[in-house]
């Protein structure tokens, strides 16, 4: 079977990522997927290196950089405008007042973001330059993990050149009004986001992300654990219970936080004075890594469910992790042995308290979440999940 997987990557990501290798967006195509997958962000190559390993031909193709898509486009003979040098910085548009207030309201004003081109979409010839890549690879599944940037009219376009087998995956509800039985699946790992699906008339199952155990292999050497407390992740206004966690925790440790959003906050925030920057791929592991606890909160759409990203990558590379408390959380892992779980602030600040001053317990907490990890949530297992449902499709 022949496998196309569909990404899209932030724009401060990819910022980042062509500043650390000046020169890249010059480079050719393989130069430069080679660079973007050695970053080990995301899910990075994760996928197509296991559909290989199960005897699959697979391919990625990250449809919003512009420096990869244009390099592919002339290696292939298509005349194309050049993509503008990667910029110093990528600016927050939208002020961060604004982000608070129309939060609780996405779901509903995506479809009009949308028309009015504020969602993220591909242009034109991004458009035309993904077509012509489906049409050379020929695949038989097509794995979207972007159903914004490739909507349903473009994934429409898509089944009209080979008929692929189309597969969506997305883990926040996606935009209303959409017609989704353009797709044969669709996978989420949360299943509010499945049931959504399923109303619409789609079939859609749950699967969760997952861990590459690979990345052990290629990591650098871990650094010594230098960090009390850390947290990896945005802080926004799609994130307020996290704030409020985070903002109690800053109060009483010396919090290190990553990620981007603090200008969501208000600049009463105690969050500002804990920002180290942001981190991605290979630095996001080392900074778990250094850390002797590291925090975990689900955005606020998720609900009652546990499965973000964050569960598997910090397990994965042997973290200590203080996660919140989730419904469904003890089928992933066992509360208390391979993961600490905190309910509320206080109670937080207390298991802090708690697994700061007994290494021991943190130690076998990390080593026994790490197992878990490695014998049940890896990304071999996604795509062999992934491959068994489209068998009966």
């Amino acid at each position: 079977m022949r496998v196309l997987i569909l990404n899209a990557d932030y724009q401060r990501f990819l910022a980042w990522l062509y500043r650390r290798h000046p020169g890249l967006e010059n480079s050719n195509y393989d130069a430069q997927m080679a660079a973007r997958s050695a970053s080990l962000f995301g899910v990075a190559d994760f996928y197509s290196r296991n559909f290989e390993a199960l005897g699959h031909t697979a391919a990625n193709i990250h449809v919003n950089n512009g420096w990869m898509q244009t390099a592919w486009a002339r290696e292939h003979g298509i005349i194309v405008t050049p993509s503008p040098p990667p910029g110093a910085a990528v600016s927050d548009a939208i002020p961060g007042w604004l982000q608070r207030a129309v939060a609780p309201f996405k779901p509903v004003l995506r479809p009009l973001a949308r028309r009015i081109g504020l969602s993220p979409r591909l242009d034109t010839r991004s458009e035309q330059i993904l077509l012509a890549q489906i049409e050379d690879f020929k695949p038989d599944l097509i794995l979207n993990q972007d159903l914004f940037h490739v909507d349903t009219r473009l994934v429409r376009r898509i089944k009209q050149i080979c008929r692929p087998m189309m597969v969506g995956q997305v883990g926040i509800v996606p935009s209303r009004g959409e017609d989704w039985s353009v797709y044969d699946l669709l996978i989420s790992q949360i299943a509010a986001v499945v049931d959504f699906f399923r109303q619409q008339g789609a079939r859609s199952e749950v699967i969760h992300l997952g861990f590459e155990p690979a990345i052990l292999d290629v990591l650098p050497p871990a650094p010594e654990r230098s960090i009390d407390v850390s947290f990896v992740g945005a802080v926004s206004a799609d994130h307020q219970q996290r704030v409020a966690q985070l903002e109690a925790v800053a109060r009483r440790y010396d919090l290190k936080l990553f990620g981007s959003g603090l200008h969501t906050l208000p600049a009463s925030s105690p969050l500002h004075r804990c920002y180290q920057g942001e981190v991605w791929g290979v630095d996001m592991y080392q900074a778990l890594r250094a850390s002797r606890v590291t925090l975990n909160s689900h955005i606020d759409m998720a609900g009652p469910e546990a499965g973000n990203a964050r569960l598997f990558e910090a397990t994965g590379i042997g973290a200590f992790l203080l996660t919140d408390f989730k419904d469904n959380l003890h089928t992933l892992f066992e509360p208390g042995r391979e993961v600490a779980v905190w309910r509320s602030a206080d109670d937080c600040i207390a298991l802090i308290d708690r697994y700061l001053n007994d290494e021991p317990a943190r130690q076998a907490i990390a080593a026994a979440g790490q197992a878990r990890t490695l014998s049940s949530h890896t990304f071999r297992q996604r795509v062999e999940t992934i491959l068994r449902l489209a068998e009966r499709t």
